[in-house]
This record gives structure tokens, sequence and C-alpha cells, in this order.
């Protein structure tokens, strides 16, 4: 299945931080049913490939309708049709656990 991992800078805003925004990301991502994993600079969700497309537009939609006066989304999609992946599977294969 599909890995879609996006980040989300916002520009011209009146604060450096954009943790509501990461807060307004999560609350999007669990109302499409996704599941999906915070990193400190991104957040990585797994699905189907039309289904991690709709919430990317969303995200990015959302977040120029908070009074942003700019967005920069950067989405990289990991679609391996080899063999099967999943976020558990690759941080696993990371940690040791899976040959």
């Amino acid at each position: 299945m599909p890995l879609m991992e996006i980040s989300i800078v916002p520009v011209g805003t009146n604060t450096p931080s954009f943790s509501n925004m990461v807060k307004d990301v999560c609350r999007m991502v669990e109302r499409s049913g996704l599941n999906y994993q915070i990193t400190p600079t991104a957040t990585v969700i797994e699905g189907d490939l039309n289904r991690l497309m709709d919430v990317a537009q969303e995200i990015h939609r959302s977040s120029m309708q908070n009074g942003t006066n700019r967005v920069i989304t950067q989405i990289t999609i990991d679609d391996r049709r080899d063999q099967p992946i999943s976020l558990e599977s690759q941080v696993a294969k990371v940690n040791g656990d899976v040959h």
C-alpha cells in the first residue's frame, strides 16, 4: 500500500509556530480513516493512492483557508509493487525487526 509523506510550511503568518496546523492535519487524516504517523518534520500517511491524493488536497486547501497568505506543500509518495509496504513494516526494517 502506498505511503505518502506530506509537509506543510505556512508562510506569512503572525507566528513561527505551526503546531496548531499539524493538529488540524491529524484531525483531517483521522476523519479520512487512513493510518498515519507524525514525524518531527512531516506526517506519513498510508492508503490507497486516490485517497492519499484526496487527503493531500484537503490538507493543502485547509491550510490556505486558515488565514495563511502562502503555503508550501511537499509530498513524497512511496508506492512499491514488488512487495507490500506499510508504516509498521518500514519502521520494523530500520529497527532490525524484519530481515
